[in-house]
């Protein structure tokens, strides 16, 4: 069982702004909870804390196990989530986590979440484009896109999206089962803020999308 926040930092959840997610507690309460990935600090003053997309489903009430990062074709699923918050579906996992209803009103708040986390750190209010949170955390961020539009991640006995971190800076690698399944992930990913292309590896020829999050 990983360990749910303490007393005192689920006071602090609980307290947030319901619609923008803004924090108030001690400087220790709030490292604390950017530490484990439920709250951000914003970049420009004055430096306000606001809930990441998973501290917004533990205020919401809704809680599940953490997921392995998984492995792939090619590079690996880094940045795992903290232990005990959301973490969406990279593809390859080994012990996945449960599909059904709650699974899928899990990702919807994640992505409801993100949307809300778009509109408040991006300049212009802006949300059809990533923000700093998914550039800072790409693998997740382009796999909550994936899985909140209701693709299917690839696992231990059934084909689907693999979602893979990359050498070059700011892009992951996206794998699909076939042509038409990676055309859907390159429509699903481009409509939610994402600049695609797709590629083919030079040892075995497998297609690929590297997706990067848009800046404008």
């Amino acid at each position: 069982m990983t360990r749910p926040p303490t007393a005192a930092q689920r006071r602090v959840i609980d307290a947030a702004d319901p619609v923008t997610g803004r924090l108030r507690g001690t400087e220790a309460q709030l490292a604390a909870l950017v530490k484990r990935g439920l709250a951000f600090r914003h970049p420009r003053p004055p430096h306000e804390h606001y809930l990441t997309p998973e501290g917004h489903r533990i205020r919401q009430g809704i809680t599940g196990a953490p997921e392995p990062a998984g492995s792939g074709p090619a590079g690996s699923a880094a940045d795992p989530a903290p232990a005990g918050v959301f973490a969406a579906r990279t593809g390859g996992e080994p012990d996945p986590p449960r599909s059904g209803p709650a699974r899928r009103r899990e990702v919807h708040s994640a992505w409801q979440g993100l949307l809300e986390l778009r509109r408040m750190t991006n300049p212009d209010g802006a949300v059809d484009r990533p923000c700093g949170w998914e550039r800072a955390h790409l693998v997740r961020a382009a796999a909550l896109a994936l899985e909140a539009a209701g693709h299917r991640p690839a696992g231990p006995d059934e084909e689907g999206y693999r979602v893979r971190e990359t050498p070059q800076p700011e892009a992951v690698a996206v794998y699909g089962p076939d042509g038409e399944a990676l055309r859907a992930c390159a429509a699903t990913l481009e409509e939610a803020g994402w600049q695609v292309s797709e590629h083919r590896e030079p040892r075995t020829a497998n297609r690929y999308l590297l997706a990067s999050p848009r800046r404008a």
